[in-house]
């Protein structure tokens, strides 16, 4: 479209009062050359609105430059359909966090105001990407509680669901118990398992197609446009897919190594697994000679919270072994014993304990167990200290349970069996191995692979009650996948975001950093190397254009060439330190609207660029920036690592390996690589934002302005 650009600035929330509102239009209309430029006391009042809206219809305006608050706030009042919006954050990064009335509060509002007309030219009205026409199934694997459960929540919204099972029956583990733990007040009674009507209803929707004895062999396209291919007893079936629930549950800790625990020593040592087969019986009997078990002792956390095992909790151990002890109490009418480290009953869960602490059948007690042994008539000895009362003690049991832990499945399986060129299976938690790495820190359910949810035990341990919630989650972000995709817009996590990457080719090298780098998968290669993209893999975070070292890789309204434009018409002193800082939107920018909000003041001498992510930050930005005679540079960007915040899973990360290889560029222009610098900061860490930012000017000083303010 041809632009015709207005500049509107807003008077209200004390920017009227705090600013040259007359030196920023004269900013706006001679050095950012805008032909419409105009002031209003408040732009986010119905009158303001209604203003605006005269200005589009009579002005016939078409892209607007509002310097008023933060860009995360007002949006539906700033939003006007079919013209380009660019916000100018006078109110948070201005007025809220410096002296009012001060020269250099002025020049800073002055430079944002340069960098948002030249963005605004720079920009392009996003339109929606219009792709093939999308299949709206959801593949769910697993046949669990998990699966079940996923299937019949999509089949609900009005969507069909294939549910594909390896196993020749439905039901998974859910359908081995004898009891499950109480779901229903007053929690104090073992309940039937809710796997068989789950069951029932599965097979009885029309909805849902059910397939047994069947795993997938390969999963190859995008959200909305897989082709998947089904295994069923040897028979391939290629079918349409839109979305996929990866539901395929857990295996138990394999039991052989706890050797130490007395697994192997005689068949009365066994498993939760196996307890629960023997109470599906309708007594409790010893495996070695079929006597009734009337003294069963139970060691919790078998294999769980041990580095050398597993290092997490499994969740579900604790209430497991309180319910077996449960039916100790009424199949056997025996004694139980169970030694923990701790016990873990969240929420509701907490009154079933407490009722089995009340059973005077039932002993818990603190301990480390040290040795388990056989005693001469065959039963087990339990040997443990540091209990609860301070001595070593011995227990002598009939039966010895191991409340073995939970495995994900897909640490063994690939399960989905991906075609994409980084792996077959998802991106796993380096903390927590097998478990698929759903960020579950910032957005549960969505994995590294758009348009494919983990939900259940594949995700992280949980029991049947968080199975069947966790299963509704991914559901409905499965159908949002759909409807976005459908609309060609992103899925997750910039939901709104209409923009998609667009290459140009012919300049393309082959370097692969750009298929390498994507955290998502969306880019894949032809037979010859070439780069091409899955547009409905992408999650828009603009870490190709970051990679790129070409810088062909753009968004309409985000590039290496807008930004280079805004930093490009800073105003830069020829004496005096100018900095500039460029930080992720998605914790950072709020964190420093945050700094507003409390009326932190930091250093006017710096001007902050939001981007998408810090994995969309290109290098050549900072010899930009250097160049330009602005003396440093610094980033702000989320927390990477094992307990990592990024909303896009690696772009901190990314942002930081590449600045390890700025030494380079800067050694070119003959400055120091002091000069750029990265700082993790979280969403709530705004009260360190104005002494990082000190912190960072007193390096620079120390180092000295920047000899190409010379030039």
């Amino acid at each position: 479209m041809e632009k015709k650009i207005g500049f509107y600035v807003c008077k209200g929330c004390e920017i009227g009062q705090s600013l040259d509102i007359e030196g920023l239009l004269k900013v706006a209309t001679k050095e950012g050359k805008i032909p419409v430029c105009k002031e209003h006391d408040v732009l986010c009042s119905p009158e303001g609105i209604k203003f605006l809206q005269d200005e589009i219809a009579n002005e016939e305006i078409n892209t607007l430059v509002i310097a008023a608050c933060s860009p995360r706030v007002k949006f539906e009042e700033f939003d006007f359909p079919g013209c380009l919006i660019e916000r100018v954050n006078l109110r948070e990064l201005v007025v809220w966090s410096h002296e009012p009335n001060h020269e250099e509060t002025q020049a800073l509002a002055e430079d944002y105001v340069r960098m948002g007309c030249a963005k605004a030219k720079r920009a392009e009205l996003p339109e929606p990407y219009a792709g093939d026409p999308i299949d709206k199934t959801v593949l769910v694997i697993g046949g669990g509680i998990t699966g079940c459960s996923a299937a019949l929540e999509v089949a609900k919204l009005g969507y069909s669901a294939v549910l594909v099972e390896k196993e020749a029956e439905l039901g998974g583990y859910g359908a081995k118990l004898y009891r499950q733990t109480p779901r229903n007040y007053p929690y104090q009674v073992p309940e039937e398992p809710l796997i068989f009507s789950k069951i029932k209803e599965v097979q009885a929707h029309p909805k849902i197609k059910v397939m047994t004895s069947s795993k997938v062999e390969s999963t190859e396209g995008q959200p909305g446009l897989y082709d998947v291919v089904i295994n069923t007893n040897g028979n391939l079936e290629t079918i349409k897919i839109g979305a996929i629930i990866m539901a395929a549950g857990w295996r138990p800790y394999d039991a052989t190594k706890l050797g130490h625990l007395g697994y192997g020593l005689s068949p009365d040592v066994i498993t939760n697994i196996q307890m629960e087969e023997l109470a599906n019986k309708g007594k409790i009997l010893r495996p070695s000679d079929g006597r009734e078990a009337k003294r069963v002792a139970f060691i919790q956390c078998a294999g769980s919270r041990d580095p050398e095992h597993l290092p997490y909790c499994s969740a579900f151990c604790c209430m497991t072994s309180l319910k077996q002890a449960n039916y100790v109490r009424q199949l056997n009418d025996g004694l139980a014993y169970i030694i923990h480290k701790h016990m873990r009953t969240p929420g509701q869960y907490e009154l079933f304990y407490k009722n089995m602490q009340n059973d005077p059948g039932v002993m818990l007690t603190k301990g480390d167990v040290t040795e388990v042994s056989l005693a001469d008539n065959g039963n087990i000895y339990i040997h443990a200290e540091n209990t609860q009362l301070g001595e070593k003690v011995k227990f002598e049991a009939d039966l010895l349970v191991l409340a073995t832990g939970m495995v994900p499945t897909t640490l063994d399986d690939p399960v989905t069996n991906l075609t994409y060129r980084q792996g077959l299976g998802l991106p796993d938690l380096d903390l927590y191995d097998g478990f698929a790495d759903s960020n579950f820190i910032c957005f549960q359910y969505e994995t590294r692979r758009t348009g494919i949810y983990a939900a259940g035990c594949v995700r992280q341990p949980m029991d049947i009650a968080t199975c069947m919630e966790d299963a509704a989650g991914a559901a409905l972000k499965a159908v949002q996948c759909l409807e976005h995709t459908e609309k060609g817009i992103a899925v997750h996590p910039r939901s709104w975001d209409v923009t998609f990457p667009d290459p140009f080719m012919q300049r393309c090298t082959q370097c692969k950093r750009c298929t390498e780098e994507c955290p998502f998968g969306a880019i894949d290669e032809d037979e010859k190397g070439t780069p091409y993209f899955k547009i409905n893999r992408c999650r828009r975070c603009g870490t190709c254009m970051g990679a790129c070292p070409e810088r062909i890789i753009s968004f309409k309204d985000l590039s290496v060439d807008i930004v280079g434009s805004m930093i490009k018409a800073m105003d830069v002193p020829e004496e005096g330190f100018r900095l500039l800082g460029v930080v992720c939107e998605n914790d950072a920018y709020p964190a420093l609207d945050a700094v507003g909000l409390h009326r932190l003041q930091y250093d006017p001498r710096i001007r902050f660029i939001p981007i998408r992510c810090l994995g969309s930050f290109n290098l050549v930005w900072i010899a930009d920036a250097l160049s330009r005679g602005i003396d440093g540079v610094l980033l702000l960007g989320c927390k990477f690592g094992e307990d990592y915040q990024c909303h896009f899973a690696k772009g901190s990360e990314l942002a930081n390996e590449r600045m390890g290889k700025l030494q380079e560029t800067l050694d070119r222009l003959a400055l120091e690589s002091e000069r750029a610098m990265l700082v993790e900061v979280a969403i709530d860490d705004f009260d360190r934002i104005p002494k990082i930012i000190g912190d960072f000017i007193a390096r620079v000083e120390e180092i000295g302005e920047n000899p190409f303010k010379e030039f």
